[in-house]
């Protein structure tokens, strides 16, 4: 067949007509799959942390709650029993923590598995690992290395029964993070003893002379007060305790009282003193030096991690005993009414501090 030379151009544009269709055709395909490329890439790139959901263990005794509340550590028999007679080794809970978890917590709160507080340990304990406030009356220092923190753990606590959580001291055993330290002299160490600065670490709020050298120490109106401590969580923090606390500014810290060489007489409440001396705000910080940080720079809030230590993994019972103490601690509002007229952290520091013991993904190494 004999092609005219305006067929074969119509032939020549057909040809690259249909040339670039399937360019075209073939490019669009390779962009759509480059397309799922990337988004598969972007599926095995995540790094956001990969936890599984309900009760996991890590290594092979330490359990974390699916509520996130707190750990369950399963230790020896030995070394259980060494904490129920006061001995306990606080160093292999919290190096047991730090193996798994980042440096992300002020507290450590250690519990045991007991229904009935042991004869011969304390109802509970604080061990301070650093101070570092200035104004408090008490030596700086650092330990924190010691326990496996980076530098960020302030204090380890244990107490017995996870109930005291509700009931205390826990309130109580808090407040020594920071008292007394030597900010007011006191008979009864590192507790406020005799003296007017009633709170959670003992002392009363009024003071009657009753003439001939006798005084009558009052709390909450009521005749009667202890030089340790006062009526568990019932007790909010006193005036002090918030201002060591960093919870109120030095321009509310009230006068001190504080009885010299008192001995108890008869009566409740009743003592003896050789004589009352007042410590004026003015005094203290004159003597010990402005808080620092101050009251508008202080930490409020505070990032704390639950241990419960046992011989095997604790029961639901007790799962649920801790979750509801734990969670009724630190709510920003008063607890449940099975808490009757006891204190939350958030209450007993008038609505200031607050802390956060849940348990999140990315406090895990």
């Amino acid at each position: 067949m004999k092609y005219t030379a305006p067929a074969i151009k119509i032939w020549l544009f057909l040809l690259l007509f249909l040339s670039i269709s399937v360019t075209v055709s073939c490019g669009k395909d390779e962009i759509t799959d480059l397309d799922n490329i990337d988004d598969r890439e972007e599926v095995i790139d995540d790094d956001s942390p990969s936890v599984p959901d309900g009760t996991f263990t890590l290594g092979e005794n330490l359990i974390v709650d699916e509520n996130r509340w707190f750990l369950n550590y399963v230790i020896s028999q030995a070394d259980y029993d060494l904490f129920l007679a006061d001995q306990g080794d606080y160093k292999i809970v919290t190096h047991k923590i730090y193996e798994y978890f980042k440096d992300d917590f002020d507290f450590i709160f250690i519990f045991s598995d007991e229904d009935v507080k042991p004869d011969g340990v304390p109802f509970g304990t604080n061990r301070s690992v650093k101070r570092d406030i200035e104004g408090l009356g008490a030596v700086l220092y650092d330990e924190t290395a010691i326990y496996g923190s980076a530098g960020r753990l302030k204090s380890v606590l244990y107490l017995p029964l996870v109930k005291y959580v509700r009931n205390g001291p826990f309130l109580h055993e808090i407040a020594h993070h920071w008292a007394n330290k030597g900010f007011i002299p006191s008979t009864v160490s590192t507790h406020w003893g005799y003296s007017s600065a009633g709170g959670q670490l003992g002392g009363f709020d009024e003071l009657v002379d009753l003439g001939n050298g006798e005084y009558l120490g009052k709390l909450n109106g009521n005749d009667g007060f202890g030089p340790f401590a006062n009526g568990g969580n019932s007790i909010p923090y006193s005036n002090v305790e918030l201002y060591l606390m960093g919870m109120i500014p030095s321009s509310d810290l009230e006068t001190i009282q504080v009885a010299e060489n008192p001995e108890n007489a008869e009566g409740t409440g009743v003592f003896k003193a050789d004589k009352i001396t007042s410590y004026t705000a003015t005094s203290l910080i004159d003597q010990h030096g402005a808080r620092l940080p101050s009251y508008a720079d202080s930490q409020k809030a505070f990032k704390a991690i639950a241990v419960i230590i046992s011989t095997s993994p604790i029961s639901e019972e007790r799962i649920e005993m801790v979750n509801s103490n734990l969670e009724n601690f630190v709510k920003q509002g008063e607890p449940s009414a099975e808490w009757g007229n006891s204190n939350n952290f958030w209450m007993a520091t008038g609505g200031v501090g607050a802390f956060d013991v849940s348990i999140k993904n990315e406090n895990l190494k």
